[in-house]
């Protein structure tokens, strides 16, 4: 039955088959209509003129744009090994930099070692952003550059000198030295959005007059990068010499400086990363005038609220960030901001989160006053603060924790911990030192690592385990699930909300 199944079935498809080739040539259906013969037809002309408007076409905005998008060619000498980030995931173009022209082990194409005139060489793209001159392009492209060539659209080189790099948001400015004007493009004043249609134009490989079109995918994405990351990812294709090259929108404005590529590979897979508009456009203005970017400074050290704090805050939401410590004689210090605040908005403009706070303060000039909602004992609060000015080697990054493996044998073991007062194991502070973590405990689970002290719970100093048990006490009678723990790390304090859980 199944066999006499599958051969009427065989037949029919043979029979199907047999039909539609036949249809070439004229056939009959089953059902007795004729088909006839297929007329020779121009088949360019049957595309409906709605599909002509339904996508985009970026001939007259590529004709418009190329124009002030170039190439950039750099020399510098090598006075460091530069990173390889081949295989990583955030990919920076240009790594390859270091490649040297007729150098092998320090030697010159013919072999003598008297020629010490080794040059680095490396290739970017860029836009002019004036009719005087001026050019847009990553630091990492002219970083410690001797010699900088500009190279027009119509293959004119032309010499040029950097003006200034910002490292924190790889952003520079270069300047042609040649007196002529030059037809220039713009930034965006209003914000990409996602699903818009963009246009990457740029140097891949050094081929030169390259251009790839795509959508926004996502926006503030956050590659580690730098301390003010909120890149644009797109999917037009972007590959190694497109860094520093402008991303346009359909109204030929830039929106975004390209900068770096997801590559397991080191080819284009479709997600690239660019510098917003919004951002480049304040960091270009300031290196236009002298060369450098300044920065207002807050003078905190914060961290993000999880749901966990912001419970134990009172909190609603998670948004916003936690002060773990002002900086001594900081602006935040000097306004009377303290430990334990959340900071939850910078002139009612809503804080998400610590990078975001960052951004939102980088922004502003030093001097500027601002006014910082800071949730403080359950309630919303204004405090007043002039900032500062960030100073160009601020560290970015917090030091790691140090570790201490001496166990106290009369140390406490609650939480997921081994406690033991942090004199007894050689930290000089007050506090109770965790010894030991254990591995499957709310400790791990939160962070806590060997070596971080206790310094309060609930907002109690901590120097017994009974000050903890009464941290604990006070955040179970406050009705709150987590106890809000304030801990030491190395040099930095951080704050991590515990489980609720009655100290043995």
């Amino acid at each position: 039955m199944a066999i006499n199944s599958i051969t009427s079935r065989k037949r029919t498809a043979a029979l199907l088959v047999g039909t539609f080739l036949a249809g070439a040539v004229g056939a009959t259906f089953f059902d007795g209509s004729a088909v006839l013969p297929a007329q020779a037809q121009n088949l360019s002309n049957q595309v409906p003129a709605e599909a002509h408007m339904s996508v985009p076409s970026f001939a007259d905005i590529v004709d418009r744009v190329s124009p002030a998008v170039v190439s950039i060619q750099v020399k510098s000498r090598p006075q460091r090994q530069l990173s390889n980030f081949e295989g990583t995931p955030f990919e920076r173009f240009f790594d390859d930099f270091a490649e040297r022209f007729g150098q092998e082990n320090g030697r010159n194409p013919n072999g003598d070692r008297g020629n010490r005139r080794n040059f680095a060489t490396g290739q970017g793209s860029g836009f002019l952003i004036s009719a005087d001159g001026y050019v847009v392009t990553n630091g990492h492209v002219v970083d410690d550059a001797e010699e900088v060539t500009v190279i027009l659209q119509d293959g004119t080189p032309l010499d040029a000198e950097v003006i200034g790099v910002d490292d924190k948001t790889d952003l520079a400015l270069v300047k042609v030295t040649d007196s002529r004007e030059f037809p220039f493009v713009s930034f965006a004043t209003r914000e990409a959005r996602v699903g818009e249609w963009v246009m990457a134009v740029g140097n891949p490989f050094g081929l030169g007059g390259t251009v790839t079109a795509g959508i926004i995918s996502a926006r503030g994405r956050e590659i580690g990068a730098g301390p003010y990351d909120d890149f644009l990812q797109i999917d037009a294709p972007i590959n190694r010499g497109n860094s520093g090259g402008p991303t346009f929108n359909l109204s030929g404005n830039v929106v975004g400086v390209n900068t770096a590529i997801f590559s397991p590979s080191g080819g284009s897979v479709g997600i690239g990363f660019a510098i917003p508009a919004s951002l480049a456009v304040d960091v270009v203005e300031d290196l236009k005038d002298d060369g450098t970017v300044t920065r207002g400074w807050l003078g905190v050290q914060i961290q993000p609220i999880s749901e966990e704090i912001a419970e134990s805050l009172g909190l609603d939401n998670v948004h916003g960030a936690l002060v773990t410590q002002p900086q001594s004689a900081s602006p935040a210090d000097e306004a009377g901001v303290r430990t334990g605040d959340a900071i939850v908005a910078v002139d009612d403009e809503q804080v998400d989160g610590p990078r975001d706070l960052a951004r939102t303060i980088s922004t502003r000039a030093p001097g500027e006053k601002v006014t910082l909602k800071i949730w403080r004992d359950g309630k919303e609060i204004e405090v007043p603060v002039t900032l500062g000015a960030l100073k160009a080697d601020e560290p970015d990054r917090e030091t790691r924790t140090s570790r201490t493996e001496r166990v106290n044998p009369d140390a406490t073991v609650t939480l997921g911990m081994t406690l033991a007062p942090a004199g007894d194991v050689g930290i000089d502070t007050d506090g109770l030192a965790v010894v030991e973590v254990d591995p499957d405990g709310p400790a791990a689970e939160n962070g806590i690592r060997v070596g971080d002290v206790i310094l309060q719970a609930s907002g109690l100093d901590v120097r017994s385990a009974q000050d903890l048990k009464d941290g604990v006490d006070t955040a179970s009678g406050e009705g709150r699930k987590n106890v809000l723990l304030k801990l030491q790390s190395g040099d930095n304090t951080r704050f991590v909300a515990l489980p609720v859980t009655e100290p043995s």
